[in-house]
């Protein structure tokens, strides 16, 4: 991992528990491990705590560490990590990413209930409390009905913390996903279709891959009732900005945006310009203290991998075809 990473994420009682568990061999962090002079250490390494900063471990990489048997991930995405050379070797692999859905899902919940109350358009465009009637049949989260899209780690959170608001109705979209377990969740399982004429908030939890690029576009945004909030914390990439823009020029919806394609937005970009769209700057991810779930995260499954015990959060080749 990069030096930031390793200073945000490693305080000095996780570094001393690190050393406490294995031996680090007098260097506890290599930020680069295609330097020569780390051959002989990486050559004896079994064990990579991996965070922010790693680069594929592609087959040259791995040829250097001949002993590596696993990898835990202190961060959340393990796709650009992975190789064909890294699943022939059977090396485990864990990820933090239920530790990082945490402060996600607790943005998310904040921004729908900030929605409900149009908070963000308020900030955007402040004026007193002279409200005209649409504008006040639109505010309150009571009779309300919330999208998530995406029962990933993060979506299933955001369900479940919308479960106490009994004003608030939870639909879930995922083809992927099982009744059963939307529904303890505290959702409804529908198609995305049927989902999107019936929501006041869509929020985006889907994972970034080839198949969910733009699955949000200009036939679903035209779905969605007028005075919706459409709420993204998982990647740009899932949403067609273009066809946002025509419609938030409208009037007609308004947007939360943690995340952009690209990111960040250019400074001159419209988007930045419109009085019903926030865009934050990634804020929704594990942030300063937050970091520290991650790094505890990585060192519970060094703890199991040395008792002999299973993995807690593994990540199969399988499932990246999935997910993040």
């Amino acid at each position: 991992m990069d030096v930031d990473a390793f200073e945000l994420l490693f305080d000095e009682p996780r570094r001393e528990r690190l050393a406490s568990l294995a031996d680090v061999s007098g260097r506890m962090l290599v930020t680069d491990v295609d330097d020569p002079a780390h051959a002989p250490l990486l050559a004896d390494t079994e064990i990579l705590i991996t965070s922010w900063g790693v680069p594929q471990l592609d087959a040259e990489r791995l040829a250097r560490m001949p002993k590596l048997r696993a990898v835990l991930h202190a961060a959340g995405s393990v796709q650009h990590i992975v190789s064909e050379e890294f699943w022939a070797r059977g090396i485990r692999l864990t990820s933090a990413a239920d530790a990082n859905a945490v402060p996600v899902a607790e943005f998310t919940l904040g921004a729908i209930l900030l929605s409900g109350k149009r908070t963000f358009t308020h900030l955007q465009t402040p004026h007193d409390a002279t409200w005209n009637a649409w504008t006040a049949r639109q505010i309150g989260n009571v009779d309300r009905t919330v999208g998530i899209v995406g029962f990933s780690r993060i979506g299933r959170r955001v369900v479940e913390l919308l479960r106490p608001f009994d004003g608030i109705r939870t639909l879930v979209a995922d083809p992927f996903a099982d009744p059963d377990s939307v529904a303890a969740a505290g959702g409804v399982l529908q198609t995305l279709d049927e989902m999107l004429p019936q929501v006041d908030v869509l929020s985006l939890h889907a994972p970034s891959l080839p198949a969910t690029r733009h699955m949000i576009a200009a036939r679903q945004l035209a779905a969605l009732p007028d005075g919706a909030t459409l709420i993204n914390t998982a990647r740009g990439a899932l949403l067609d900005h273009d066809a946002l823009l025509a419609e938030c020029r409208t009037g007609r919806l308004d947007a939360l945006l943690d995340v952009t394609e690209p990111e960040p937005l250019p400074a001159d970009h419209p988007l930045r310009t419109l009085p019903n769209v926030a865009i934050t700057p990634h804020l929704a991810g594990s942030l300063g203290t937050e970091a520290r779930r991650l790094a505890d995260s990585a060192l519970d499954e060094l703890a199991a991998y040395i008792a002999g015990a299973p993995a807690t959060h593994p990540v199969t080749e399988a499932e990246l075809g999935i997910s993040a």
